[in-house]
């Protein structure tokens, strides 16, 4: 174990922001914090090589797929509307989220660097939390789409444009950016005097400030207040629409028009299901589960959803697969003007 060292021999009385937070602390106390954590969840846990290689083909999937979804957003005209804004970016979240999640984990627990620097992993708590949040925000975005489609055709185009789908990923980016920074920030203000072995997978905020040796109030507010920014008020806002949209529809005479109108959002609901189901599950059982089940539960639910999501795009969604069939097609002419 390398030695603990001290945070540029700062002292609580003479930090400013030590004083901010803790105004009762006594000047003489040592501000300690480590050189690195110790990430130990799936240490111990049989045949875990297995899982490590499931991973990895995990994170291949979602590498080609959601850069195969983004590039062909990209590349196709046709379908740049602002629904497919928010799908190029639930895309680019779920690819930047599997890049900072996944390789790291393998590096840990499938080559030993269980050590991980401070500042190492504040950055990497930053990237995991930032990117799950902006999965449960960008199915509220999508959610939207789907709400105006129903509710108000006739006026789906002024409500729902190019703008409006900018200005709203624009603000759930900024939403949980500034949330996730004050997590880390907060945790900056600990001292680690005991113990820095995190039981997770990762640099986990809720694992990680229940180390501290000071006062870690704030973090214990802020732990609850992240599950209800972006768990629990997203799951409510979509649920809500989905009322709203399944009472705007019992209102339509043709069962036909109800049964295609039901067809466009199958590909959100599932998105929907995917990524909020074992998470509820995992939370609801508390402490009814094992820590070892808990722990692969949730980095399940970190990495199944960023692979599936493009798939599930590409089978449900009819404009992506006839911009498929219509590059596909572009292909076959440029080769056979070639030849």
């Amino acid at each position: 174990m390398a030695p603990i060292e001290l945070g540029q021999n700062n002292r609580l009385g003479n930090n400013p922001t030590m004083d901010l937070f803790n105004p009762a602390l006594v000047e003489n106390i040592t501000f300690i914090r480590p050189a690195y954590f110790i990430i130990s969840g799936f240490i111990g846990l049989p045949d875990m090589k297995f899982y490590y290689v499931f991973l990895f083909f995990v994170f291949i999937i979602s590498v080609l797929g959601n850069t195969s979804v983004m590039a062909l957003i990209y590349l196709d005209h046709n379908i740049r509307t602002p629904k497919y804004v928010a799908v190029f970016n639930l895309a680019f979240v779920d690819l930047l989220g599997s890049c900072a999640l996944v390789p790291k984990v393998l590096d840990i627990f499938l080559f030993n660097h269980h050590y991980v620097p401070y500042n190492d992993c504040l950055t990497f708590l930053f990237f995991c939390y930032t990117c799950l949040s902006m999965q449960a925000l960008n199915l509220v975005a999508l959610c939207y789409d789907r709400l105006m489609a129903i509710m108000f055709p006739l006026h789906y185009l002024v409500k729902v444009t190019h703008k409006i789908m900018f200005s709203l990923i624009a603000s759930f980016w900024c939403i949980a950016v500034l949330a996730v920074l004050t997590a880390d920030g907060l945790l900056t203000r600990l001292s680690f005097c005991t113990s820095v072995v995190v039981n997770s997978y990762f640099c986990d905020h809720g694992q990680m400030y229940k180390l501290a040796c000071n006062d870690n109030f704030p973090n214990f507010v802020i732990a609850y207040l992240l599950p209800f920014l972006f768990l629990w008020l997203p799951l409510v806002i979509i649920l809500s629409s989905y009322i709203c949209i399944g009472y705007a529809l019992a209102q339509v005479a043709a069962a036909q028009e109800r049964v295609k109108a039901l067809k466009t959002c199958t590909a959100h609901l599932s998105l929907v299901a995917i990524y909020f189901f074992p998470v509820l599950i995992t939370f609801t059982m508390g402490s009814g589960i094992h820590p070892n089940a808990r722990i692969i539960n949730l980095s399940l639910t970190s990495v199944i959803p960023p692979m599936l999501n493009p798939i599930i795009y590409v089978l449900h969604t009819q404009e992506i697969r006839l911009s498929i069939k219509r590059m596909l097609k572009s292909s076959n002419k440029s080769k056979i003007m070639v030849k």
